[in-house]
């Protein structure tokens, strides 16, 4: 587990209840972080979870909202700002497959418009209404910016043709705010792989599937909060990139000698 020195620094990490929203959260509070976790209102798991981080001593403090929706993300960065006392950090995690199973490539009825509209609104709008109100305080701050893509984006293979779309847009989202907001914020993303969490989406873990990971197993939350911390904390002359966290899945099988 690698470590910084966070202490009088603040982030404000999106879908943070759980999976690598909640490892990234809790990493960085572990590094001194002053921390605000973000999901949707209503949920009993955010509650739950800033709770167990308050409870073993960390600084940290929920922010219910709605990325998707322009007003519920501005008024939530500007409180989660305010409670911080600034922000350095600002982590879009947030996101959402809108769909429990995969759904094919040739299936051209299942996502609806609506489901389009629900991707598009959360993995790519979410992002940029977090930052339009983030940057100032960011700019402030001389921050960085870490998006949560997916290999999807790079490869496609994702839940859907919409998923994986949206992810490809948000990696080219953090180019171009990478060169518009440089030097004053770095803006980076990951594009995990295969995730050992309960997403919403369910994929058949094969025997033959692991073993096409040259590392031979999924990723945990932890080892995609760690390449964030990585680009948030250090990574100072790295801006526009998209960092593959996916155990070599994209680097093809591995052979037997």
């Amino acid at each position: 587990m690698i470590n910084a020195d966070l202490k009088n620094k603040t982030a404000l990490v999106t879908g943070a209840a759980s999976g690598i929203g909640f490892a990234t959260a809790q990493l960085f509070a572990v590094n001194g972080c002053k921390v605000a976790l973000n999901d949707l209102p209503g949920n009993d798991r955010l509650t739950q979870s800033v709770k167990a981080l308050l409870d073993q001593g960390f600084d940290v403090v929920a922010a219910p909202g709605d990325t998707g929706n322009e007003s519920s993300a501005l008024a939530m960065v500007t409180k989660a700002g305010q409670e911080l006392g600034g922000l350095n950090f600002l982590i879009n995690n947030a996101g959402t497959p809108g769909t429990k199973s995969p759904i094919p490539a040739n299936d051209l009825d299942t996502p609806n418009i609506d489901f389009w509209q629900r991707l598009l609104s959360v993995n790519l709008l979410g992002p940029w209404h977090c930052t339009k109100a983030a940057m100032p305080m960011l700019r402030a701050s001389g921050g960085a910016i870490v998006n949560t893509a997916s290999t999807a984006g790079i490869v496609g293979n994702g839940s859907s043709s919409a998923y994986s779309a949206t992810k490809a847009a948000l990696i080219n989202l953090t180019r171009e705010h990478a060169r518009a907001f440089g030097p004053d914020v770095r803006v980076n993303a990951i594009a995990p792989g295969v995730v050992e969490s309960d997403w919403e989406c369910r994929f058949e873990r094969t025997d033959e599937m692991m073993a096409s990971i040259p590392m031979k197993r999924a990723g945990l939350p932890q080892d995609y909060a760690e390449a964030i911390l990585f680009l948030c904390a250090g990574a100072s002359y790295i801006t526009g990139h998209t960092l593959v966290v996916d155990g070599g899945l994209t680097a093809g099988p591995s052979v037997e000698a």
